[in-house]
């Protein structure tokens, strides 16, 4: 356990931030994915009543699924990190996100 601001941070807590950057990412790529691959569009709108019911339901349950794992690794003591090396991926995983998309979007034929 690491300790911010007097507080101890739980594996849970590093497993489920760490989680939460990683989930982010791959939303992005699915995104990109997804308006770039016809036929990956077509699939994700069929699975569901529409495509982004479908992306939804894959990044809430990748982040549910990753959260639960990454806090039960080293005999459940969770991944060795700093508080302030997690806030940083999760800042950075968003500030990625917000540019590529905004990029993509701004300049997609």
């Amino acid at each position: 356990m690491y300790v911010m601001n007097g507080k101890q941070l739980s594996a849970t807590t590093v497993g489920f931030g760490l989680s939460t950057a990683i989930a982010s990412i791959l939303s992005l790529l699915l995104v990109l994915v997804k308006e770039t691959q016809k036929p990956v569009f077509t699939v994700m709108a069929n699975l569901t009543s529409h495509h982004w019911i479908t992306h939804g339901l894959v990044v809430v349950v990748l982040f549910v699924v990753l959260g639960f794992l990454l806090s039960k690794v080293n005999g459940g003591k969770g991944i060795e990190l700093k508080p302030k090396a997690l806030v940083c991926l999760i800042a950075s995983a968003a500030v990625l996100n917000f540019v590529v998309l905004s990029g993509f979007y701004l300049f997609m034929d």
